[in-house]
């Protein structure tokens, strides 16, 4: 008997010639053979990125929509008399400021528009930040991930340029008053400080290049090296192999989890539909950026209560806390209230941030690649330091709202001002002792676990009078997680001389590095050990026989007076 096979028609065969073109041109068959099957770990951590890129990719919608109808110059103009909103009306202006509240109220869902893009670049900025704290506290940064982790600090870089950029837009007061700060920045480097202002607003400020320049990169510039940089992140993603959590079966020599076609397309689809509409409702139903209520830039006035967004206010914090101190250096002024909080602080803070994958692994001296997380508890060091970098920032951030904390509260300002100070210097060494030991203590509290297993709260009393607790055993999936890690030792104390007395080369760069791994690996809990384990189990079978032999005769006294009561 033969079968005949019927050639494909109609959408069949639409779709086998589509696919024969590319394959035939691109080699699109082997690329859907190498990433529609490539496994992705399933842990809801591992969203926090996809929501940053399904925000950028909101931006670039929105930003779209409000480019068709914003002018960037800085033409002076006067608002029409018949234009909303009234209180705007005859005042003179920039075309910038007019357009925006012409897309504001005279555009059908520019407001809508403009609020979405608002909240999505403070939702996008939300979830770099909260994704590179992920990938920090839980050493994703490590071999072979280091390039990937320079690409993630810069694309957080060019977050902060973009919303720079895109708030100083409309040529309010509030943004106004932000390009005024960076002039004083920027006037504030010593001897090449007016140039750079000359340079960056075309003449004294404000000019009437900035908002043109400021345009520029805000829809051309920062975004593109964005999407490179995104492309370049994916990529390294597919090429590393994706980062899984320690579990049963889950090694550094494989992925477990579910493959990128079908399952995370679905889920990777449906959610970027959830951040869309999510940031729709917020647009449509939270007021942002109300720059009618500010007014157009006039570099008079600076009202109280004024702050930038959220991700920028560690600078304004800085910049509050810093005392008015400075000095001259052969005729020149160098303004330390300025240069020191908008560049030496932020500068400092940034580069910890960005060398630190290099620093713990210069420490450590390990080169193998890692592909299994760590749990933040069994890195205290890492844990601590992660935690007082963030301090410094909340505490600045908090600092840059301390007029708003001493109107609502009655407090004085003065002494808000001083408590931020003393928190700035000591907070972050608090803040890292106190994390540093909550990690040890939770180690501790991992390997009795490991040892004793659960407590239930059953208190059992033997014969000779000794009490104990019964314990519940672990799973062996609860087990595996909590003693799955290789702990890093501090790295030996060199020796001034070698075996044959002569003197070792780089004695004291070796002593450094071995102080530094000191510093980072002296303070640890080692996992339990297989002898270690089989020791506690072997007790604990004995007392579970004891506890047993205690239930049966205590069950065979209990029948025994049943009995005498009956008779």
């Amino acid at each position: 008997m033969t079968t005949t096979t019927q050639p494909p028609k109609g959408a069949a065969k639409a779709a086998a010639a589509t696919g024969d073109f590319f394959d035939t041109r691109i080699g699109a068959a082997k690329l859907v053979k190498e990433f529609a099957r490539k496994v992705f770990p399933d842990h809801w951590s591992f969203m926090l990125g996809e929501i940053a890129l399904y925000s950028f990719i909101v931006l670039l919608l929105t930003g779209t929509f409000l480019t068709m109808f914003f002018v960037p110059s800085m033409t002076e103009v006067h608002y029409p008399e018949d234009a909303l909103p009234t209180t705007m009306r005859g005042l003179e202006m920039s075309e910038a400021f007019a357009s925006t509240l012409h897309l504001s109220f005279h555009v059908r869902g520019g407001l809508l528009m403009r609020q979405i893009h608002h909240w999505a670049a403070l939702l996008f900025m939300a979830a770099i930040v909260t994704h590179m704290m992920r990938v920090f506290f839980t050493g994703a940064f490590r071999k072979p991930r280091e390039l990937n982790w320079i690409v993630g600090f810069t694309l957080l870089i060019l977050g902060l340029l973009a919303g720079f950029t895109g708030y100083s837009l409309p040529d309010d007061v509030l943004s106004g008053n932000g390009l005024r700060i960076a002039d004083g920045v920027a006037k504030a480097i010593p001897i090449l400080g007016s140039y750079v202002s000359f340079a960056l607003f075309g003449g004294e400020f404000p000019g009437h290049d900035i908002i043109p320049r400021l345009f520029t990169a805000h829809i051309l510039l920062v975004p593109g090296m964005i999407l490179a940089l995104v492309a370049v992140h994916l990529i390294l993603v597919v090429v590393h192999k994706h980062t899984q959590y320690p579990g049963p079966g889950r090694t550094n020599s494989n992925v477990v989890g579910y493959p990128l076609f079908p399952v995370y397309m679905a889920k990777a689809g449906g959610f970027f539909f959830v951040v869309f509409g999510a940031l729709a409702i917020m647009g449509a139903t939270l007021s942002i950026n109300n720059v009618w209520n500010y007014g157009p830039y006039d570099p008079s006035p600076v009202s109280a209560g004024a702050q930038p967004d959220w991700y920028m206010l560690f600078l304004e914090g800085s910049l509050r806390l810093m005392p008015g101190w400075e000095f001259v250096v052969l005729g020149y002024t160098v303004p330390m209230n300025i240069l020191v909080p908008g560049v030496v602080i932020p500068g400092i803070l940034f580069t910890a941030l960005a060398a630190y994958p290099f620093i713990e692994a210069y420490a450590s001296g390990d080169k193998r690649e890692h592909h299994l997380l760590d749990r933040p508890r069994n890195v205290p060091t890492r844990t601590g330091v992660g935690v007082a970098i963030l301090t410094a920032f909340i505490i600045l951030a908090a600092a840059g709202s301390n007029d708003l904390i001493a109107t609502h509260f009655g407090l004085s300002i003065n002494a808000i001002t001083w408590a931020f100070r003393v928190l700035f210097l000591a907070g972050p060494f608090i803040a890292f002792i106190i994390t540093k030991r909550l990690c040890l203590a939770l180690q501790r509290r991992d390997r009795d676990l490991v040892l004793h297993g659960h407590e239930t709260g059953r208190v059992v009393r033997f014969a000779s009078g000794e009490y104990i607790e019964v314990h519940q055993p672990l799973s062996d999936e609860e087990r595996w997680v909590l003693v799955s890690f290789d702990p890093h030792k501090p790295l030996p104390e060199p020796t001034a001389t070698n075996a044959r007395g002569v003197a070792r080369p780089g004695y004291k760069a070796l002593r450094r590095r071995s102080k530094l791994s000191h510093f980072f690996f002296a303070d640890r809990v080692d996992p339990v050990t297989p002898s270690e384990l089989a020791a506690a189990q072997a007790h604990h079978a004995h007392g579970d026989h004891e506890v047993a032999d205690h239930e049966v005769t205590e069950g065979e006294s209990t029948k025994a007076e049943l009995e005498s009561s009956r008779s």
